[in-house]
């Protein structure tokens, strides 16, 4: 190995056991990680510029600054209101058909924020009711990662991707070229959570009827980057003009790079700036919108992705991958693939896996002289699919927190979950991703 794949080698395992330990925030261990390479010359400069300056980045940027326009408008709490008026007439199916509402909205904006707005009015409904908010914020969790597999700015994971393997040369994917494999998916783990979820968690968990509930600690969510959701317990008055103008631009900005007029980068930031001169939004709260934290740690694991491809470290890792699976078909490759990204992504962030393995992914299929395009796909979907811990995805240590789950009920719950989205998963890249 060579000096640089040493460092970078270090690095990487730095990072990585940082984020396993949890002790400090994943935006700055991410930071720090690409400081060291740029301070050892792995990465130059320029290279940190541009993972800064990502497609990637741009687009989530845009999109959180677009979200927040929507927020301050008074549009979420007026649908708030209406919910709930829903669900104290409909029921337990109601807060389900609410938990759906919701899910839709992740699949075009970061699940994150939508949980942190969403989780306290589940469990404030589910209290009014008087059934136990834990045999539903779990399946919110689950509910938000499910369809923000859905298109390709439904989480930052798929934009990632679809970042990294440009760099390796593969062409970009469209904003739903990947909804005939996330549909699927989030529509058969929706229906194990409606069928099964429920009865799991009150099995084993107790049934409160109480309205105590455990706070958000930040010492326990370092990787989350959420802080406390009563943040968001503030009601603003609906602007209807506001709203509007909101909503159009949103829903513009997605149809533009759904139909090719231009990429997801350049729609979504066309209309944060949009909102700016139209006034909808200052600028002032569009920089509050941001999420920064979000952003540099994308950004971080970008230029970790960089060091690895430009020191010759992701093509070794590749070389032994490829090495266990040369002997068997592409089907059977697309498949270990698929698990060993599920797998580490319950360890690791999501980030940091898609860093990872997508340049795997891509070297795989050119071993095998097949497409690169249905290992993209399986990174994509396996990196969220992250069901079986509560530290796997940040929604679940939302929820975690929130409800005052154990460790073994989102083992109880989301293992099996990770199963059948794997088969669904692996089935669906076939029948629409062939080799």
């Amino acid at each position: 190995m060579t000096v640089d794949q040493i460092l970078t080698l270090l690095v990487l395992g730095g990072v990585v056991l940082m984020l396993i330990l949890d002790r400090m925030r994943a935006d700055v261990v991410a930071l720090a990680g690409a400081a060291v390479l740029l301070m050892a010359g792995v990465v130059r400069p320029s290279e940190v510029q541009s993972a800064f300056a990502s497609p990637a980045i741009i687009a989530l940027a845009s999109l959180f600054v677009i979200a927040y326009a929507l927020e301050l408008s008074g549009l979420l709490d007026r649908a708030i209101t209406l919910a709930v008026g829903l669900c104290t007439r409909m029921g337990s199916k109601g807060i389900w058909l609410l938990l759906s509402m919701i899910g839709s909205v992740s699949c075009f904006l970061n699940s994150t924020p939508i949980v942190v707005l969403g989780a306290p009015v589940i469990r404030d409904v589910a209290l009014t009711l008087r059934q136990s908010p834990k045999r539903y914020l779990m399946p919110l969790s689950y509910i938000t990662v499910l369809t923000g597999c859905c298109t390709l700015v439904g989480t930052s994971t798929n934009l990632l991707v679809d970042d990294m393997a440009s760099v390796a040369g593969q062409p970009r994917f469209g904003i739903f070229e990947i909804t005939p494999v996330g549909l699927p998916i989030a529509l058969v783990g929706g229906l194990y959570l409606f069928l099964v979820s429920g009865r799991l968690l009150a099995r084993h968990g107790r049934e409160e009827r109480t309205e105590a509930s455990h706070p958000i600690d930040p010492s326990h969510i370092a990787s989350a980057q959420v802080g406390d959701a009563n943040v968001f317990a503030i009601r603003r008055p609906l602007n209807i003009g506001k709203a509007v103008v909101a909503l159009l631009v949103f829903g513009g900005a997605i149809l533009l790079a759904a139909i090719n007029v231009a990429p997801i980068a350049a729609t979504a930031f066309a209309g944060a700036v949009l909102l700016i001169l139209l006034r909808v939004i200052s600028a002032d709260e569009a920089y509050s919108g941001l999420k920064p934290e979000i952003l540099i740690l994308i950004a971080g694991m970008v230029v970790i992705g960089i060091a690895m491809e430009r020191s010759g470290l992701a093509e070794q890792a590749s070389r032994l991958l490829i090495g266990g699976v040369h002997d068997l078909s592409p089907l059977a490759a697309l498949i270990v693939l698929y698990l060993v990204t599920m797998v580490l992504t319950e360890l690791l962030s999501n980030a940091t896996v898609a860093v990872l393995l997508t340049p795997v992914a891509v070297a795989l299929a050119e071993s095998l002289a097949v497409s690169p395009r249905p290992f993209l796909v399986a990174v994509m979907m396996a990196a969220s699919a992250a069901f079986a811990t509560p530290f796997g995805y940040q929604t679940n240590v939302i929820v975690y927190q929130m409800a005052g789950y154990r460790y073994m009920d989102f083992v109880r719950v989301g293992l099996p979950l990770n199963i059948i989205t794997c088969a669904t998963a692996i089935l669906a890249i076939q029948e629409f991703f062939p080799f």
